[in-house]
């Protein structure tokens, strides 16, 4: 049903309309609540964008790309995507699977012979495709601390003989990192390519994506990036809010790039600029077929495990009606209207990027600093996109 769904609202013209007056004061009210928003929780810098109609309307910086003010952000400042980076993973495993290059039925053990799991048999149920939708029945973020102690991938994937699935795959979500990285592999087996040339083959040349990349080699040469920031502390002012609350100072630390998400590229290894991600988001929208085609697109927004998790998530509660896991996106029902989104953490960086076919427009965030200030964002964007454009009936 869901397919259908898609493949309509991906192949007719939106009903749903807003003129470019509305939209305007809809973005200078936006772009002061973000700016009140950062300021408040005093982030060094971000940037948003919002496309529709297969256009940029709106592309917005603030700030610098650290402490020290040594930069502006701006349109092509690079940003690390964390988990946002898993969207990019997905599409171009199901492009090599339409391709039948490989079967997102494969068993991972077919790239990954030497994973074993301390249930015997249970590693050669795990497919491809269940890696996509964190399906695969392990515990939610298997042995992601690793990734912190400097252990290589072959070494964490030896480790998995000690681990016992928590249920059969298909049966249960439990989002992933290391798993994830584990479509590497096997992207690489099928081309003879590198992951990150492949993503820089079928997606970023394409759509012109000129600032995204992969890896944390090209993100430390690269000149104009943003700097990750950690909170030190939080320092009451003694002043109060208009609701009564104390007023709080938040002092950020600007830090290292560090390598540990690195080591799973399909997980968290993709850098790119807001104005990178307004391309991304035109075509995931349909409005690039010869590279996004709207079977493909269906194909990964199709839902395929709920996320029950995600309807108590803070800001996006109050909305959201039903939550699940597509392959490398999450689809929201937020007010009755399905929204294909994905966010990302990591030291330093947060990441958080949506969509809605249905009403065509799109909408990311990026900024240099771990603050859940990204969820109220997002969500009221989307709370109040939704007043504007839906057409009441």
């Amino acid at each position: 049903m869901f397919f259908r769904f898609i493949i309509f609202f991906f192949t007719l013209c939106s009903t749903f309309t807003a003129n470019a007056a509305d939209l305007e004061r809809f973005n200078k009210k936006l772009s002061g609540n973000i700016a009140s928003e950062l300021k408040k929780y005093s982030i060094p810098g971000a940037a948003y964008a919002i496309v529709k109609n297969n256009q940029v309307i709106a592309m917005e910086n603030f700030g610098y790309i650290d402490k020290a003010k040594s930069q502006k952000i701006d349109n092509n400042t690079v940003f690390r995507l964390a988990s946002v980076s898993k969207p990019f993973a997905a599409t171009v495993t199901a492009m090599l699977a339409h391709e039948q290059q490989l079967n997102l039925s494969d068993p991972i053990t077919k790239y990954l012979p030497n994973f074993t799991l301390a249930t015997q048999g249970a590693a050669e149920k795990i497919q491809l495709k269940h890696l996509l939708s964190h399906s695969s029945g392990l515990m939610p973020n298997a042995y992601d601390n690793l990734l912190h102690e400097n252990w290589s991938m072959e070494k964490i994937i030896g480790r998995f003989d000690r681990v016992t699935p928590i249920c059969q795959p298909e049966k249960c979500y439990g989002y992933q990192n290391i798993a994830y990285g584990f479509l590497q592999p096997a992207i690489e087996a099928v081309t003879a390519k590198s992951y990150a040339s492949l993503l820089q083959e079928r997606i970023f040349s394409p759509l012109k994506m000129d600032n995204a990349s992969v890896g944390i080699e090209v993100f430390l040469k690269q000149k104009n990036t943003a700097k990750p920031h950690i909170l030190r502390k939080r320092i009451k002012t003694g002043k109060k809010n208009r609701a009564g609350n104390d007023v709080r100072r938040f002092i950020w630390r600007t830090v290292k790039v560090e390598p540990d998400y690195y080591k799973v590229e399909p997980a968290a290894g993709v850098n790119a600029s807001i104005a990178d991600l307004a391309k991304w988001l035109i075509a995931n929208l349909g409005h690039n077929p010869e590279v996004l085609s709207p079977a493909l697109l269906a194909e990964l927004t199709t839902p395929r495990i709920k996320t029950k998790k995600d309807l108590r998530r803070r800001y996006w509660r109050e909305h959201l009606t039903d939550a699940h896991y597509g392959y490398g996106w999450r689809i929201y029902q937020l007010d009755g209207h399905p929204i294909i989104y994905h966010s990302g953490w990591v030291a330093g960086f947060r990441a958080d990027i949506g969509y809605s076919p249905e009403l065509d427009i799109g909408f990311a965030v990026l900024i240099n600093a771990e603050s859940n200030v990204i969820n109220k964002i997002s969500s009221k964007f989307w709370s109040q996109a939704h007043k504007l454009l839906v057409v009441n009936e």
